[in-house]
């Protein structure tokens, strides 16, 4: 049976230790004059625009990561906070919101592969990039990133590649094939050394 194809980002799951994922988020700030869509199991990053600051400078101001090599990442989007009852499940561009952020280095995600190549038991172990299929859905609110398993950058030995392939996801129906679904750390988080690198917005 093939497995699925549907991109929904990064979804955390458990913690390093084996421990399930607890559920705590950080808010982040999205600034109004911020002119990109952001979706639920996005890759962000700390903002360097001065414009899009939390002026109250009580939270971080996040952008998309676009998840390809050398790039880094703050952590993944979980949900957003409410406008109105009405509110769309997804940030539309150019929308103040509140976005719930997981930071926690010792996270690991699940994400599904884009099919680019025929994965084998080489991929645990190894690094990887994402790649945005899609723009992500704006009825379930699920981003559109999958881990790139060789369309634009196959999986190896890189350190600079944005997460590592810690095993393939062992749940039923999810086969070592296209479209498989994997456990991965964020490899380049900008909060996993203990030594932060700081963003001075400009």
């Amino acid at each position: 049976m093939a497995n699925n194809t549907g991109a929904y980002g990064l979804c955390p799951i458990r913690h390093l230790d084996g421990s399930p994922w607890n559920g705590n988020t950080i808010p982040c700030y999205v600034s109004a004059s911020y002119a990109v869509a952001l979706f639920i199991g996005d890759p962000v990053l700390m903002s360097p625009t001065l414009a899009e600051m939390d002026s109250t400078g009580t939270k971080l101001t996040i952008n998309k990561s676009a998840g390809t090599d050398g790039t880094v990442m703050l952590g993944v989007i979980t949900s957003f906070e409410p406008i109105d009852r009405d509110s769309n499940v997804y940030n539309p561009a150019s929308t103040e919101r509140i976005a719930n952020v997981c930071m926690d280095p010792t996270v690991v995600y699940k994400i599904r592969d884009d099919g680019g190549a025929v994965p084998d038991a080489t991929f645990p172990g190894s690094n990887a990039v994402l790649i945005q299929t899609a723009a992500g859905s704006t009825t379930t609110g699920l981003s559109g990133f999958h881990l790139d398993a060789g369309t634009t950058t196959a999986p190896s030995a890189d350190q600079s590649n944005t997460l590592y392939i810690l095993n393939m996801l062992d749940v039923p129906g999810n086969t070592l094939g296209i479209n498989a679904e994997w456990e991965v750390l964020l490899n380049t988080n900008e909060n996993a050394t203990g030594r932060y690198l700081g963003v001075v917005a400009a």
